[in-house]
Order: C-alpha cells, then sequence, then structure tokens
C-alpha cells in the first residue's frame, strides 16, 4: 500500500510551494525594472562572477539553460544594453558574456527591493543558525541535483594572467 503521507513528497510539495510562493513575491519588483526572471538570474551571476563575467558554457551551465538557450538570453540583454560579449584571448571558439555598466546600474536599483522582500519572506524568519543550516542544505541538494551550478565562479590563474 502507498502511504501518500510520505515525508519525502512532504518535503519536494514544501520545497515547490515555497518556490513558487517566492517568485511571485518577486516577480513584480523584477517586471518593474524590466527583467524576466532569467534576465534577472543571468545578470546577477554576472555580477557576481569574477571581473563580472563568466564564459557563456559556464553561464549555461550556472542558469541550467541549453548554449542556445543563453545565447537568446544574452543576444536580449546585449540588445538592452545590459550585457557585453567579449572573445576569449585564448580560446578562439569562447566568448564571455561581461556585465555592462547598464547591467549594473539595473540590478542597484533592483536590488533594495528584491533584498528587502528576500528578507521579509524568507532569510528574516530565520535565526542565524537557521540560515546557515538551511544554506547548508540547500547547497548540498544544489550539488547533487544541479553539479555544474557553480561552474566559472572562481577565476583560474590562467584566465588571470590573460586578462590582465
Amino acid at each position: 500500500m502507498l502511504n501518500f503521507d510520505d515525508p519525502r513528497l512532504t518535503a519536494i510539495g514544501l520545497l515547490s510551494e515555497a518556490y513558487a510562493g517566492l517568485m511571485a513575491r518577486f516577480q513584480p519588483v523584477l517586471t518593474a525594472a524590466g527583467l524576466s526572471e532569467i534576465d534577472f538570474e543571468t545578470i546577477i551571476r554576472l555580477a557576481r562572477s569574477p571581473r563580472q563575467r563568466l564564459r557563456m558554457s559556464d553561464l549555461a551551465a550556472q542558469t541550467g539553460l541549453s548554449t542556445s538557450g543563453v545565447t537568446r538570453v544574452v543576444d536580449r540583454l546585449e540588445r538592452e544594453g545590459l550585457v557585453r560579449r567579449e572573445a576569449c584571448p585564448t580560446d578562439r571558439r569562447a566568448s564571455y558574456a561581461v556585465l555592462a555598466d547598464a547591467g549594473r546600474e539595473r540590478l542597484e536599483t533592483v536590488l533594495p527591493q528584491h533584498l528587502q522582500d528576500i528578507d521579509d519572506c524568507l532569510t528574516g524568519l530565520l535565526s542565524t543558525s537557521e540560515l546557515e543550516a538551511f544554506l547548508g542544505s540547500l547547497r548540498k541538494i544544489r550539488d547533487v541535483v544541479r553539479p555544474c551550478a557553480t561552474a566559472g565562479a572562481v577565476e583560474t590563474d590562467a584566465e588571470a594572467r590573460t586578462s590582465s
């Protein structure tokens, strides 16, 4: 007999409900700034990366988009002036997506309210120790289900030398 009260079903259900609720809460701020969820994810990942840039392949891995999907997003953001592309000096096949000044400015308009929303309905509800445990648990899960989510997050010595 199946157990419909299985705690595994409860865990995934709660996670799904929390995620959907958070995204619904965040969407008005992003929409007001002219950003979709994937636009915001793309530019915030660039902003938080070494020298505010990522190889296109790493950006695809981090966002979970296909290479053609990330190309379409970057093309659109580039047309809006939020991102620019740079050729890789050591590999002609590769290119970087780089956060443009306008992208940084757009983030500066969005982040104060976005951070307040995060605090109001997520991080502010948890004690310091609960937040540390929560982040640790999320990283453990993320590392299994999206092991490439941090691709390119650390600049290699070779990358630093070629761009200096």
